[in-house]
């Protein structure tokens, strides 16, 4: 299943930085494999020990990690949502995303300039879920008139269609994004297609200066304070500390650095981590002689429907699937292992997920 966040920031936040520092991330692991689709996008994998711990156990031929697509957005001015700056560009391309990270300056640095003149977290995001609010009143705005029309005449679905519009479209207007309208969910599918910007869940990076890395600093808890009552994600992390974290190659100097620091891991490595949750997304795993390997799914999924994430016939043919604990095939070190201590399950099609799983399907197609 591919994920793409997008990074998005005004100037001068640390968004390229951010982003060159996770293009770097193979100097951070041997498992963080990077590669450039064209300038502005890359490919990386999401970090999980899992994997290598399984790789020991299993020792297959090949290894394959789960991976998160980065975008480094064109920058957002006022007025992007009539075409100002790159918005246009800017625009086209965070429709495109799963999730958005946005990235706000929380640090005071006089030889960095702030577009506005001043450090200000808070009015700084401001400036942004405003443009990206009018962009998704305009969209609603242009298919709005033709539903109402649809309304009037008698037809019950445009009725409910329109009804759902208007909601959104209020909610807008009083300075709100649509990821925080509460809809029943059997309603949110009519704003599903229309792929408004503001539905999209967000996480706020805090990029601070080394002395706030750990505990933040007061522009952090002014935008906590700001984003109470979102459903969202926020992450501490210092794009510049990062920038070196990516320059060591040696695992121990880069120990070091991070325990110099208070840090138990890379900021780049917690963010990967925090978009899986953000996305509402989890891991299984399939273990075999040819090859150990990660697959995303989202929380909820059934036996048939993970199958089907590898293959779709193996979800059309599904009969049923044999699930091995994470922590059980550790405990006991193989397969057979732990088939013999009564620990291999038998699932059938109403099987739930749980993350870590690792798992066989049985179909026929």
């Amino acid at each position: 299943m591919a994920l793409k966040c997008g990074i998005v920031g005004l100037p001068n936040v640390g968004k390229s930085t951010l982003f060159n520092c996770l293009s770097n991330a193979k100097a951070q692991s041997a498992n963080f494999p990077f590669c450039t689709i064209e300038p502005n996008v890359g490919t990386i994998t999401v970090p999980d020990s899992r994997l290598n711990k399984l790789e020991i156990l299993v020792k297959p031929e090949k290894v394959v990690p789960t991976t998160i697509e980065i975008v480094d957005i064109a920058g957002l001015v006022k007025g992007a949502h009539k075409g100002e700056g790159l918005g246009n560009q800017f625009l086209a391309n965070i429709r495109e995303v799963d999730a958005i990270i946005h990235v706000l300056r929380c640090f005071d640095n006089d030889n960095v300039i702030h577009v506005d003149g001043k450090v200000d977290p808070v009015a700084d995001k401001e400036i942004i879920d405003l443009e990206l609010q009018l962009k998704d009143l305009e969209t609603l705005e242009k298919r709005i008139g033709a539903i109402e029309r649809k309304a009037k005449s008698g037809d019950k679905e445009a009725n409910k269609v329109f009804s759902v519009y208007e909601s959104a479209k209020n909610h807008l207007s009083s300075g709100n994004s649509i990821r925080s309208l509460e809809l029943d969910d059997s309603l949110f599918k009519y704003l599903e297609e229309l792929q408004l910007i503001t539905a999209k869940p967000v996480m706020y990076v805090c990029n601070v200066d080394e002395k706030s890395v750990v505990d933040g600093n007061k522009h952090v808890n002014d935008l906590k304070s700001a984003i109470l009552n979102e459903d969202s994600e926020t992450l501490i992390l210092g794009a510049a500390i990062e920038a070196d974290i990516a320059e060591l190659t040696d695992y121990e100097e880069r120990k070091l650095f991070l325990d110099d620091l208070g840090l138990k891991e890379a900021g780049v490595s917690k963010l990967i981590k925090k978009a899986y949750q953000l996305l509402k997304l989890q891991t299984y795993f399939t273990a075999g002689e040819k090859e150990v390997r990660a697959w995303t799914i989202k929380r909820g999924m059934t036996a048939p429907q993970a199958a089907g994430v590898i293959h779709t016939d193996f979800e059309k043919g599904f009969i049923k699937a044999e699930v091995i604990k994470y922590d059980d095939f550790v405990e006991y070190g193989s397969e057979n292992d732990v088939k013999e201590a009564g620990k291999l399950m038998i699932q059938g099609k109403e099987y739930v997920l749980s993350d870590g799983d690792i798992m066989h399907f049985r179909f026929n197609v």
